[in-house]
């Protein structure tokens, strides 16, 4: 028969007897009775043959950011960066941790204190996520067992943001914008692409006779290559910007890579332009982000099957590709207009069956 004690305010030792003798562990829980629980478990755990992973308590928090960060390296995740950003933030709590003495109730205190600290639901979810993942790579490297693994809820986040430019908005933003940065602005409205892809396109990607710019595999999001045919006014502007950029080449002596280029040197970042441009245009606080969901938006409007639309814009999933194709209030009001119309059409019909007159005017008319 095992025992439990006390060791530390919220830590407790469990000793019992397990498959190579005398067996101790010290976990963390709030209270002795689920100590006891954990104890009974363990040796239910020893009376029916399942292994008893001796030495989970040696496995640290450290170890199941290593397991997460070597996953991220060899499967050469492109978000290995954000993932490192949510380790240190973890560590801050749970560093030199036991994984076995993580409770489902430290992970709310981790909770309540992020939040605290004012950071959004969002950035606490993927710190959590990022612990989740240590964790259940941990069970498949069978250094701890399913039991060890605590409940991580995740937090209820905001709805997706909803941004995008009407026609007049675009226009009057652009209006404010140097000319190059406008071209690569043109390039995203137009397919949606996101801006570190937009940025990154080199000319020897954008055939300018054919009318296409290509990504290659590995340069995207989703390390999938993609092709995008440019509409006659896109091309053209690409088409004087290229004749432009090869007499700045001529003129420095240089090579010139990239598409898009401030006199020759690459573009990495004009946020707070952008962020001016749109101010002075009447859209404060826009995204460049939010040229991504207009593209998607005009592209269903258009009649362009989503199935293409998607691949255009490189969106994988219909899920994530339905929170960039927003509702607005005028398609809202532009179906109500479209329903009245099927209705009136509709009554029509049905008076010249019966062989009544069709309606005109108002319907208060006549009386």
């Amino acid at each position: 028969m095992g025992s439990v004690r006390r060791r530390g305010s919220n830590s407790w030792l469990l000793d019992f007897c397990g498959p190579n003798g005398r067996q101790r562990e010290t976990i963390r829980v709030p209270t002795r009775a689920e100590a006891e629980r954990e104890l009974k478990k363990r040796e239910g755990d020893h009376a029916y043959g399942r292994a008893l992973f001796a030495a989970a308590d040696k496995v640290t928090f450290e170890n199941l950011t290593t397991l997460l960060l070597q996953d991220y390296a060899n499967n050469q995740k492109r978000s290995i960066g954000k993932a490192k950003k949510s380790v240190e933030r973890l560590a801050e709590f749970f560093g030199g941790w036991r994984a076995v003495s993580i409770t489902g109730a430290d992970v709310v205190t981790y909770i309540e204190k992020r939040l605290r600290a004012g950071y959004a639901a969002a950035s606490v979810n993927r710190e959590l996520a990022a612990l989740k993942r240590g964790f259940r790579l941990a069970v498949k490297n069978r250094l701890i067992s399913h039991d060890h693994v605590p409940h991580i809820a995740m937090l209820k986040e905001r709805p997706p943001r909803a941004g995008f430019f009407e026609a007049e908005q675009f226009q009057a933003v652009l209006h404010r914008l140097r000319p190059e940065i406008k071209s690569v602005a043109l390039f995203a409205h137009e397919t949606g692409w996101r801006l570190r892809e937009v940025l990154g396109l080199e000319r020897r990607n954008v055939d300018l006779r054919e009318g296409y710019a290509r990504l290659d595999p590995g340069t995207t999001k989703n390390n999938e290559g993609r092709v995008a045919y440019l509409s006659p006014e896109l091309l053209a502007i690409l088409r004087a910007q290229d004749a432009a950029t090869r007499e700045l080449e001529r003129e420095k002596a240089i090579l010139i890579p990239w598409t898009f280029h401030r006199r020759g040197r690459r573009i990495l970042r004009f946020l707070a332009s952008w962020q001016t441009a749109c101010r002075l245009a009447g859209v404060p606080g826009m995204l460049f982000h939010d040229l991504r969901r207009t593209a998607v938006r005009n592209m269903v409007r258009a009649g362009v099957p989503e199935r293409v639309a998607m691949q255009i814009s490189g969106h994988r999933t219909r899920s994530v590709f339905e929170r960039y194709n927003i509702t607005s209030d005028a398609d809202l009001r532009e179906a109500a207009k479209r329903i009245a119309a099927h209705n009136n059409g509709s009554a029509d019909h049905r008076r010249s069956v019966a062989g009544e007159p069709a309606a005109t005017g108002s319907i208060h008319e006549g009386r």
